[in-house]
């Protein structure tokens, strides 16, 4: 039986109040719920606040290199077309250095789970400038505020048709498990950003600038319409709204690899290093 307890990793070592122990809660909450256990699911994480997300969770586990969650959780996925598979980031870690992976992966639409920790900042390094930071905010490295736009990833999903496009807020924990578990349960390459406060580095997204911001979309958006999800997703100032903002069918790239289409994972298809050996030749 699934418990929270089953859950458990290490304890935390996140600043007191940082919205990051709000959504570590909400996800094994999400887990129990669902009836899932930690063999049942493989967390990828790459660095930063965010990347320590495994290490407090009692899961199958990989860290990888900065920016570059994406890559190993796919390939964890092709290996292995059985096992669920989240990716848990930051903003700065998956929209800057990982920027060009999160493309890649929305346009392949491969059955894995992405969580995005977004505070705003780079919060494991002294809370630098991320990409999702808003104009003009002063930072440590960024003295006369940022000098351009924010980069809004919800809109950039939408565009570029990923199949599950959701936001939610770390201070919303009922709405937040229900889009983690609609999430994990979306057939193809599912987005969740997570708004987050970070108490330590951003004095101004806060709780409560959030809490004054924040709506959940009503039944009156359809998520399946495109244009609508897209005029939602430009809205982010005075109004943010959350909930699932997109939705569509697509052919997962599993479904289009003959290698593992309507087979066994390759982990658990015969190998034969003669045959391999054989192909490799072709090469000298």
């Amino acid at each position: 039986m699934s418990e929270l307890e089953n859950f458990r990793g290490q304890n935390p070592a996140w600043c007191p109040g940082c919205g990051n122990l709000q959504i570590l809660r909400t996800f094994k909450m999400a887990m129990v719920e669902m009836g899932l256990e930690p063999h049942e699911l493989t967390i990828v994480s790459g660095i930063g606040q965010a990347g320590k997300f495994p290490h407090y969770t009692r899961c199958n586990t990989f860290n990888g290199l900065h920016g570059r969650t994406l890559p190993v959780a796919q390939a964890i996925r092709l290996a292995n077309h059985e096992m669920r598979v989240l990716a848990v980031a930051g903003d700065g870690d998956c929209y800057g250095e990982g920027g060009n992976h999160f493309l890649s992966a929305m346009r392949r639409n491969l059955n894995i789970t992405l969580f995005v920790h977004d505070n705003q900042v780079y919060g494991l390094t002294k809370g630098q400038a991320s990409p999702t930071t808003d104009e003009g905010m002063i930072t440590g490295t960024q003295p006369f505020g940022v000098l351009y736009e924010p980069l809004n990833p919800i809109a950039l999903a939408v565009a570029m048709d990923a199949s599950f496009v959701a936001r939610g807020f770390s201070g919303d924990q009922d709405q937040l498990r229900g889009l983690m578990q609609s999430a994990l349960e979306h057939k193809g390459f599912a987005f969740l950003d997570i708004l987050q406060p970070c108490v330590t580095y951003n004095k101004v997204n806060t709780f409560q600038w959030y809490r004054e911001r924040c709506y959940p979309v009503g039944p009156e958006h359809d998520p399946g319409d495109r244009v609508a999800a897209f005029r939602r997703a430009l809205e982010f100032g005075e109004r943010i709204p959350t909930g699932v903002i997109y939705r569509s069918e697509r052919q997962t790239l599993e479904e289009r690899i003959p290698v593992i289409a309507n087979r066994e994972p390759l982990v658990q298809q015969p190998f034969s290093p003669e045959d391999m050996a054989g192909e490799l030749q072709k090469f000298f």
